[in-house]
């Protein structure tokens, strides 16, 4: 059988990546160290999704806790598995601006170092492998915020005929912007998965993506905007919109769409390809937007302030034009729209939240 390596396999797109490998036949092989509860404390823990993972896929999942920084762990475990090894999905990283503002050093060192580890793993010991790289549309920086926007009374909007309009692609600049320190070490995670396709013909790919989301979400105050906003809503904790008075705009995807554009590229892979991945004009939404719908779908009012400063280099608005994925691979279109979603998210968590809300928001 072949192998599919997932690194942030108790993540949300990991997780989800593992359960689709394992469904198509793959022995999967997780790497998860459980980061996520360090970062944003222990709500925020990877671990309960794991133990579903074991439970649900028995013997078609190995869970290994391990740490990318790691490089000799990390090149033992692609050694083990190269014979059959025909995939990997690399989707664990520190995902947050505001904890990486703070901790720069451990911030770069997983997101850099760490993908570089995982390259240099599969370039020796399989480098026929595809190997799937989670990038983030924060490779941009503060670009997007030079486009034109208009205010409407629930969101900031680009003009109808705009370039842009229908959504950003990969010809959006990387230079002369502020990224963040969460930004920086994912663009250069980014550009040396882009390196390694092209330097050593290994099949690679960034997915830039934007709001990724789903109901495996473990949403928190500083990652995971519709999950943590739902949690927000059902748990009665007071939400703090962040800047644009909550008329910013983000393209949301759902984890399983996510998973499908990796296993259409898996299936007809090419070296250094790099695509913005997001849920497009269809699915995206303010944050004022996404508030109604989550009261609409819950029975409740979201208790909730302002602060009128946004974060450094935040998006007013970003929106994924998937003109270019489309191109190569035409069947690929996001299934699932903003409110179903949120309905998931709301249907598949409401019952835990409502039992832990003291949890919510508490950060590392």
């Amino acid at each position: 059988m072949p192998t599919a390596i997932v690194t942030g396999s108790g993540g949300l797109i990991g997780s989800e990546a593992v359960r689709h490998f394992a469904a198509l036949g793959y022995d999967v092989v997780g790497i998860d160290n459980d980061m996520r509860s360090r970062f944003f404390g222990p709500h925020a823990s990877t671990a309960p999704t794991t133990s579903r993972l074991v439970a649900d896929l028995g013997d078609a999942f190995t869970p290994l806790v391990a740490d990318i920084r790691d490089a000799d762990t990390i090149r033992e475990i692609v050694a083990t598995h190269r014979s059959t090894l025909e995939l990997v999905v690399h989707a664990a990283a520190q995902p947050s601006h505001d904890w990486a503002f703070d901790n720069a050093q451990t911030d770069f060192a997983i997101n850099a170092n760490g993908t570089l580890n995982l390259l240099e793993s599969v370039r020796h010991e399989q480098p026929d492998a595809t190997f799937v790289h989670l990038s983030t549309n924060k490779v941009y920086g503060d670009q997007p915020n030079a486009l034109p926007v208009t205010e409407t009374p629930t969101r900031l909007e680009l003009p109808a005929d705009h370039r842009y309009f229908g959504g950003i692609d990969t010809s959006m600049p990387l230079d002369r912007s502020m990224h963040s320190i969460f930004g920086v070490s994912k663009a250069a995670a980014d550009l040396m998965v882009q390196e390694y396709g092209r330097q050593f013909q290994m099949p690679t790919v960034c997915f830039r993506g934007g709001c990724l989301t789903g109901p495996a979400h473990a949403g928190t105050k500083l990652h995971g905007f519709l999950s943590y906003l739902m949690r927000c809503t059902i748990t009665g904790e007071a939400y703090t919109i962040i800047g644009y008075d909550g008329k910013q705009v983000r393209d949301n995807i759902h984890s399983a769409d996510v998973v499908r554009a990796m296993e259409l590229f898996h299936r007809a892979p090419t070296a250094g390809a790099v695509y913005n991945l997001g849920g497009g004009r269809e699915n995206s939404v303010s944050v004022l937007e996404a508030i109604e719908l989550c009261e609409a779908i819950s029975g409740k009012g979201l208790s909730r302030t302002t602060v009128p400063t946004p974060r450094a280099g935040d998006h007013r608005w970003y929106v994924t034009d998937l003109t270019e994925l489309r191109r190569d691979y035409p069947t690929f279109r996001p299934t699932i729209g903003v409110g179903q979603i949120l309905q998931e998210i709301h249907d598949v968590n409401r019952d835990a939240w409502e039992r832990t809300p003291s949890d919510v928001g508490r950060a590392a």
